[in-house]
């Protein structure tokens, strides 16, 4: 039990709405009736796709130095102690063997389109942290969160439904999942620029300073009630800004761990977004 809850702990369970959401809003502007048999896979699939991403930037932020014992943000197994690097590399080996698994089953239902999708995720999820020039490291890395937590895995799940690739409410409001997501990068990045930085981890906040990165943050935070209503036509939709700047102002304000709970709360607005866009 005690090593069922460590690896609970290692895959993240507090990030993984950022892939659960956008499938949800994909089945949800979905126009025609939702197999659901397809859903749940696809639904698997993804969040797949987003431990194994979670393991590779675990495995390779250690070797190369950048997550320490002690660090702010929320503990890393591989560099408490608490598992050895071969640990990691068979959970990257079992997550990757379940995210081939499910996706080339998609891919059956769905295609090339399903097929070019699954590859460039695999791609990206190794290329995030793994070679020298890194997305994260290069300060890249928000362009990919925002596609591949957003618009794609919205269009790609509504596709999968049997609709057109490019279906405009799963655009905007995949769009919308994609921007939270991109809150999220950025949480992290303002809580770690001090060790980034020493790392020579170039994110945009340790490009440009923590004050761009705030403002880089709000202009996310105002963008997506405007494309939940394009994706949604429904006035509603603009009271998502109200819990969206209550974050905003708690990141301003937060300082050192405090960010991990500004982390929770972000993944709980991309949560809310989607019971909104149910009701």
């Amino acid at each position: 039990m005690k090593q069922l809850l460590l690896w609970f702990r290692i895959i993240r369970p507090q990030t993984l709405f950022a892939s659960i959401c956008p499938v949800c809003i994909g089945l949800i502007v979905s126009p025609l009736a939702c197999d659901w048999r397809i859903a749940i896979i696809t639904l698997i699939c993804a969040i797949a796709l987003q431990v194994l991403s979670n393991l590779i930037n675990d495995y390779y932020d250690f070797k190369k130095g950048a997550d320490k014992a002690g660090r702010a943000g929320f503990k890393r197994a591989l560099a408490e102690g608490e598992v050895g690097p071969k640990q990691m590399l068979v959970a990257i080996g079992i997550t990757l063997a379940i995210a081939l698994g499910t996706g080339l089953w998609l891919v059956c239902i769905g295609g090339w389109p399903i097929l070019l999708i699954g590859l460039t995720a695999l791609l990206f999820a190794w290329l995030y942290t793994a070679t020298r020039f890194s997305l994260s490291y290069l300060g890249i890395a928000d362009i990919f969160v925002f596609l591949y937590y957003g618009v794609i895995a919205a269009m790609g799940t509504c596709y999968l439904q049997g609709n057109a690739f490019f279906y405009w409410p799963a655009f905007a409001g995949g769009s919308v999942c994609g921007l939270i997501s991109m809150c999220v990068l950025m949480i992290n990045n303002l809580r770690d620029r001090e060790a980034d930085s020493a790392v020579g981890k170039r994110t945009f906040v340790v490009r440009f300073g923590k004050r761009a990165g705030e403002i880089a943050m709000l202009v996310y935070v105002l963008l997506c009630p405007l494309l939940a209503y394009l994706a949604f036509d429904d006035y509603w939709m603009f009271s998502m800004v109200i819990f969206l700047l209550i974050l905003w102002k708690n990141v301003r304000d937060a300082n050192g761990k405090a960010y991990n709970t500004c982390l929770l709360t972000a993944g709980i607005c991309n949560l809310l977004y989607v019971l909104l866009a149910c009701i």
